[in-house]
Order: C-alpha cells, then structure tokens, then sequence
C-alpha cells in the first residue's frame, strides 16, 4: 500500500531504552527513526541513552541511565520515557520496547508468557529445566514484564507484530486484543548485501571461510558439504541438536557456527561424539553474506524465534534453508522446509539428507500482498496518522 498522498508532516515519538545500531531492535529503531525523518516528519527519540550517530532530522531525547540494577533501571525509563511522551503532545508515539502508553505498538517478539513456555523446551526435562522455569518465574524485571503487557494490550491497543506467527501468540497471550487492530509486517533481508551469488564467488567465498576456520578441509572445498547455522543462543537455537544430527550424517558433512558467545560446553559435546574435526564454532562472522553464500544449506532449528533475520538472509543469498515451526520466518520455507519438532536430531538430520537433493534458491520471494520490511511499516504509520487526523478533525466539527 503506497502512503497517502496528502499526509501532513507529523510529530512523532518513538520509545526504545538505547539508541543504537548494536541488536536487531536497536537497529529497526534507528532505521525507523530515519526513514520517517527522511519522509518528511519531525522525529523524536525518546530513550535512555545514544550509542550511535543521529540522522538529520531525528532529535535524541535522553532520559539518563542509573547506574543501578535492571529493575530499578526498566521502571526509570518507564516513567520518564512517559513523561516526556506525554508532555511532548506529539500527533503519533510508537512504543518499540517496553513503554506505558504509545499509539502504537511493534511487536518484535512473542508475548513473555509464550517465550517462556517455547524456549524452556530447549533445557532437558528435570532439574535443569525446572530451575530455569523458577528462575524465570521469580524474577522481579520479568514480573514488571508481564504486568505492563496485560497493561498495554487491551481492546483498543493498535499493534504491528513482525510475523503472522507472533499475531497468533499474541492473541492467545491477550483475549482481549481486538484481532482487527493487529498488523503484521514482516522483516526484509537487504537486496544489496544478501543476494544469490554467481559461481566464481561462491568458489571464493567456499575456500575462504574453510581456509579461514577449517583449514584441514581447505585444500578441497567441494569435497565437503556445509551445514551452517547462526547464533548468539546456543541453547534456544538448537546448536546441540544439529551437532547430534552431523554424527548421523556422513563423514564429509561439517557444521559451521556463526556466533560470538563462547561455544566450550558444545565443543565438548562435539568432541564426545567423536566431531571435534568436523564442527567448528567461527566466532562473530564480519561478512555473513560470504558466509551464507558458502554454504550447501542453513539450518536453524530453533525453539523460538519471532522472525529470524538469519534464515531470510539465508533464502535471499540463494541458500537451502532448515527452520522451525516456532519461528516466524518459516512462513517463507517450504512445508518441507519446516521442522515441527526441533528436537527430533533423527528427523533434523533426515530433513537435511532431503533438502540437499533439492535446487538453491533464487533468494526471498515473498507471497504476493506479504508486507515486507521497513517501507511497509512507514506506510501503516501513515495510514494511522491520517486515520487519526481525520477523527481528530471529525471531532473538532461536532
């Protein structure tokens, strides 16, 4: 849907604690902020503190950072985010994080309530996982949590969730969200950097990454087929589950993990498994488009996921791509493409036997009437803001 032709120039707000481009949030907040500048409108952002240089016309309004722990620190951001939010009388307010009031509302991720429930399958039954589920339960930053959601997601809450699957949680999460006023707008891999690559520079970008961080296997690199998966969560990704699932599968297959958390308990588990040569943990990866375009097929079989950027990259650079259910992103997968359980490691390794057999490719190539990506949510705002400046003015009459 194009913008409406003759939307006024607004006064807009948006709340999110950091303004930065370090997290997938952060950086839709800062590309929002200039995107909504660059279109005309006067753009405030309300947050706890600037980590990254300001577009033109977006104004960086702080509210300080306590030096104190979490609690304390979400309920001071709450408060005076809400104060110069409402003293601000700004025609529209867009809450990314967690905020008291905004016009509308980006869901980025599922409700607390489902996260919980999803990611705690990623633990072994018994003790572990039961820890965990107390942990999360007694925690004061999670209950303030679960106190502002039921405060923010009422019958005339406006919201934009980021995957038709995330709408779905949300409503099982919140009854008493009008299913009406819930958008949905996907993320879109960026057409530049993540595109099907030409022959000669997947050859490259194939010996680079094994001459780079598996150099025992760089002196042959088509002899090899490359699994990889990214991660900055292990554990809810299901890194472990592909591990197990490599020793199913032929001695030429290696698993590649993208990822800058330290990976020792899975090098362990790898080692154990007799895999120490043929899984390899590469670190923060620089260049992931290079990285996509190495490998035979990405896999992420992971237990919760709102819309993994990682498995739309993939798919746009030409990559065979393995999801799971509990991601949004698997709207754009194949139903075969699609693990219902990511803890099958049988049926994860079946799964990609089979998809190896299948062509690459042509990269992301959303359903027709999909909205997609930063230019569509600019669009629903501006739908929002003549919707209201139309009220606005249907009241002023009477």
């Amino acid at each position: 849907m194009p913008p409406p032709a003759d939307i006024k120039s607004a006064r807009i707000a948006i709340l999110l604690p950091r303004f930065s481009l370090y997290g997938g949030v952060e950086q839709f907040g800062f590309r929002l902020a200039e995107g909504l500048a660059g279109r005309g409108h006067r753009v405030d952002f309300i947050c706890s503190r600037r980590e990254a240089p300001v577009p033109p016309g977006v104004r960086i309004i702080s509210t300080g950072r306590p030096p104190a722990f979490r609690l304390f620190k979400m309920l001071c951001f709450l408060i005076q985010a809400e104060r110069l939010r409402a003293k601000g009388e700004y025609d529209l307010s867009i809450g990314l994080g967690q905020s008291l009031r905004q016009d509308l509302i980006r869901m980025g991720g599922g409700p607390l309530k489902i996260f919980r429930k999803k990611s705690e399958q990623a633990y072994p039954p018994g003790f572990r996982r039961t820890l965990k589920k107390i942990i999360r339960t007694l925690s004061p930053s999670n209950l303030l949590t679960l106190l502002l959601e039921r405060r923010r997601f009422g019958p005339q809450s406006r919201v934009i969730a980021v995957s038709g699957l995330v709408r779905e949680w949300l409503l099982q999460a919140h009854p008493a969200l009008d299913p009406d006023k819930i958008d949905v707008v996907y993320n879109r891999p960026d057409a530049k950097r993540f595109r099907p690559p030409a022959l000669e520079e997947r050859r490259e970008a194939r010996s680079g990454l094994l001459r780079r961080h598996a150099p025992q296997f760089a002196g042959d690199p088509e002899n090899f087929i490359l699994i990889g998966t990214a991660s900055t969560n292990f554990r809810l990704k299901g890194v472990d589950k592909l591990i197990k699932a490599v020793a199913l599968l032929p001695e030429n297959f290696l698993l590649l993990t993208a990822g800058g958390r330290g990976p020792g308990a899975y090098l362990n588990l790898a080692r154990s498994l007799g895999l120490e040569r043929r899984v390899i943990f590469t670190g923060k990866m620089d260049n992931m488009p290079s990285f996509y375009r190495a490998l035979d097929l990405f896999a992420l079989p992971t237990f919760y996921d709102a819309c993994s950027n990682a498995v739309l990259e993939a798919l746009a650079s030409g990559c065979r791509t393995l999801g799971s259910a509990a991601d949004g992103s698997s709207f754009f997968l194949e139903k075969d493409a699609v693990l219902e359980d990511p803890s099958d490691v049988e049926e994860l390794a079946r799964r990609i036997t089979m998809l190896l057999k299948k062509p690459a490719p042509a990269g992301f190539s959303p359903p027709p009437g999909t909205a997609c990506g930063l230019e569509s949510f600019m669009d629903r705002v501006e739908f929002l803001l003549k919707a209201c400046d139309s009220t606005k003015q249907l009241t002023e009459k009477r």
